[in-house]
């Protein structure tokens, strides 16, 4: 008799299973090694949903019982089904997500990416709201996108996985497609246009992707990578708001609430790939209904906020300045994402340029983090004030890209510093003597500004023969420093001009 109710047990528990166990018959993906057998799971990280089973050992079934009245917003299951064709509709299944595909996704992916902190900050004190901070940034591709992207390749039909995969893209995509499909012995091509940044193509190929450079727009790399999937049989891959890669999404959610408890907000970058904003929030609110979800996207290209206010994704919105915003500048890119946000997410907010380079200011001071714009703007909207409802709060932010280019990253800083007033210029008319520099020199060591750059012009000038033009790049505390430094040089030089940024 007892036995006879373990077998129906395990049967009952294994037909609800959403993760394709195939494979990896030993369990769930382990980063540089295939079909190893993982460690036991912590009964802790699952308690709050699911009924674990023989945790005695290796966990070999389990069972979810969902029982938040919030399930009836989250739809219907996607089922896994395998696919010939050469390239995979993802959107095809458009079907919102259940709070069990992501519990599914969780454990899934569990050894194949990294569970990363989420700690407290000490910007909590500059801002008045205690900040907690989602290092998604420390995985190893740099990007919270590694998530939807290992469970939506443990999810594709052995046959494909053999023919390989590719993709057209230059952002955190494709370099978590690269990663990930070398890991799992997948044959992976990323093709990219030739204004792609040398160092990100390096980074792709170090990754184990076979890298192709064609043609001058991303849209010539697209229609060059269907092309080759149509001829040899793989798998066209793109983000897109498929059930599976949301639901991989939707894994740093269930983390961010397991890590910081009694939560009241989080904050997420939104955009239009705003498929963590959708995944997360479908765990959190199921979770707990009260935590307010708030989505931060750029004031330039508000792609989210049109597309909820006209019911679908908007189309005609183009971003001119793609190197800088990187995913979160892109096109609106499914109604399957759309409807959860708008269900989900209690409120989208809109940020500048400065409020994003001064972010990433604040995390490379604050929190010695280098992030790129998608990764700052989160932390953007307490930076602009556009939250004053959250002083006080518990509040976690999702800083989920850390891919910058060297390059830029230095103009971004350089430019945050400028807008502190933190870094000024000046120029001003002296007599072309080593004495009077020297005086100069002198006002400037008393005001304790730390002199950047002096130049002298003597040619390019309409001023007396015997002077020379003076201008100096100084840096300074705070707004304050700044100020006091200019009325001491006014007082000693009336001439002397501001460059005004």
């Amino acid at each position: 008799m007892g036995r006879h109710r373990d077998d129906s047990k395990v049967k009952k528990q294994d037909a609800p299973a959403l993760c394709d166990l195939r494979l990896c018959k030993d369990g769930p993906i382990r980063n540089g090694h295939i079909g190893q057998r993982p460690p036991p799971i912590n009964p802790e990280r699952l308690k709050d949903f699911v009924e674990e089973d023989y945790l005695n050992g290796d966990v070999k079934t389990w069972e979810m019982k969902i029982v938040s009245r919030n399930e009836e917003l989250l739809g219907d299951a996607l089922s896994l089904v395998p696919q010939s064709s050469s390239r995979i509709s993802l959107s095809s299944h458009n079907k919102l997500i259940r709070f069990e595909d992501i519990s599914a996704a969780a454990f899934k992916i569990q050894s194949g990416v990294q569970k990363t902190p989420c700690m407290y900050s000490r910007l909590s004190k500059l801002y008045g709201v205690d900040i907690y901070l989602k290092k998604e940034f420390l995985q190893y591709t740099g990007s919270v996108k590694e998530r939807g992207v290992l469970y939506l390749l443990t999810s594709l039909p052995q046959d494909q996985q053999r023919k390989g995969v590719i993709v057209a893209s230059d952002g955190n995509f494709s370099m978590a497609v690269a990663y990930h499909a070398s890991e799992l012995r997948i044959p992976v091509f990323v093709i990219m246009s030739t204004s792609t940044s040398p160092a990100r193509v390096k980074t792709c190929r170090e990754y184990g992707a076979m890298v192709i450079s064609y043609g001058t727009t991303a849209k010539d790399s697209q229609m060059h990578a269907r092309r080759l999937a149509q001829e040899n049989g793989y798998l066209y891959l793109e983000e897109e708001d498929s059930a599976v890669y949301l639901s991989g999404l939707g894994t740093m959610g269930l983390e961010m609430y397991e890590q910081v408890p009694k939560l009241d907000a989080v904050i997420f970058p939104a955009g239009g790939h705003c498929g963590l904003l959708a995944g997360s929030a479908a765990a959190l609110k199921h979770l707990n209904p009260r935590i307010s979800v708030i989505g931060v996207e750029s004031e330039s290209f508000p792609v989210l906020q049109q597309s909820l206010k006209a019911g679908h994704p908007a189309e005609d919105q183009a971003c001119n300045n793609h190197h800088f915003y990187g995913d979160v500048s892109g096109l609106c890119f499914g109604s399957n994402s759309l409807q959860l946000t708008g269900k989900l997410v209690d409120k989208v907010v809109a940020v500048s340029e400065e409020d994003v380079l001064i972010s990433m200011l604040r995390l490379l001071e604050y929190e010695r983090a280098t992030v790129d714009a998608e990764g700052a703007i989160g932390l953007a909207a307490l930076v602009a004030g556009k939250l004053p409802e959250l002083k006080g709060k518990r509040v976690a932010i999702a800083i989920c890209s850390g891919n910058v280019d060297l390059h830029l990253l230095q103009r971004c800083i350089a430019r945050a510093l400028t807008l502190e007033s933190r870094v000024c210029r000046f120029s001003l008319v002296i007599s072309d003597s080593p004495a009077d520099v020297s005086k100069l020199l002198e006002v400037l060591a008393r005001e304790e500004a730390r002199v950047l750059d002096i130049r002298q012009e003597r040619t390019f000038v309409t001023s007396e023969l015997f002077t020379v033009e003076v201008t100096c790049t100084v840096e300074t505390r705070d707004k304050i420093h700044t100020a006091q430094l200019r009325n001491a040089l006014l007082e000693r030089y009336p001439t002397a001009a501001w460059t005004e940024r």
